[in-house]
């Protein structure tokens, strides 16, 4: 009897259990990390004047000025860097977990696993602020065409 069986994960049975979960997991977590949050608008005249669907226009241009003007690419790897360590804690105290059940292969990968679902988790539901230069650029980007920034959401 093997390890594996013994626990009552065979290796093939848990990778195919596996394998859509964390495609799953990391799909939603790239699609949240992409996400932006949006500046609110102060609803004086010039929104008045230009309506709400003009107004969301001209913030989702501002946003893709910001956006060139400074690329930012550190929400994806800030994510990526945490999924890792993540992963490594979990598969280091998966592996001790297991070396103690007679199974140290198995517990790692289950700790691994375990540690980058749960650090995706954590950054999609993390509140994340824009970086102030781009936040900086998009206010100013909206004051020159009228609009009064009041906050973030």
């Amino acid at each position: 009897m093997t390890p594996q069986t013994r626990v009552g994960i065979a290796p093939a049975a848990y990778n195919r259990a596996m394998r859509p979960a964390l495609n799953y997991g990391l799909l939603v977590a790239l699609l949240c990390a992409c996400a932006t949050r949006q500046p609110v608008l102060y609803p004086d005249a010039t929104l008045e004047q230009i309506g709400r669907d003009a107004a969301q226009a001209e913030v989702e241009e501002c946003q893709r000025l910001a956006a060139e003007f400074q690329p930012d690419g550190s929400a994806g790897a800030e994510v990526a860097t945490d999924t890792a360590v993540s992963a490594g804690a979990g598969a280091a105290a998966g592996a001790v977990g297991g070396a103690i059940r007679g199974s140290p292969g198995l517990g790692a990968a289950v700790g691994a696993a375990s540690g980058a679902t749960w650090a995706l988790v954590r950054s999609v539901f993390r509140r994340r602020e824009p970086d102030p230069i781009r936040k900086r650029f998009v206010e100013r980007c909206l004051a020159e065409r009228g609009y009064e920034v009041v906050g973030w959401r």
